[in-house]
């Protein structure tokens, strides 16, 4: 399943930056592993097509927020991966290995 189709199973925001945390199903040597990836986006008000949109670019005052995002969507799948068990996936079912 792609990225498209699911939804995130965890979203930090800080202020207009935000970091949606995945979880992607995969076959290592015959068992299926959740890998996590991380999406950091910002989301602003473009005024000419009165609309909300999303850049992956940043000014410098927005680093602070990238980085805060960051750390707590690093410490989100650090935990979960730690505990063994793995992050659930969006139909609930986690890493473990069976």
């Amino acid at each position: 399943m792609t990225q498209q189709n699911q939804r995130p199973i965890k979203v930090f925001r800080a202020g207009g930056v935000r970091a949606s945390v995945w979880a992607n199903e995969s076959q290592i040597d015959g068992r299926s592993v959740i890998q996590h990836s991380v999406r950091i986006e910002k989301r602003f008000f473009d005024r000419e097509i009165n609309d909300w949109r999303s850049t992956e670019c940043y000014f410098v005052n927005d680093l602070p927020r990238l980085r805060l995002v960051a750390d707590q969507a690093f410490a989100f799948i650090a935990l979960h991966e730690s505990d063994g068990a793995g992050a659930p996936d969006v139909a609930g079912r986690t890493g473990a290995p069976s």
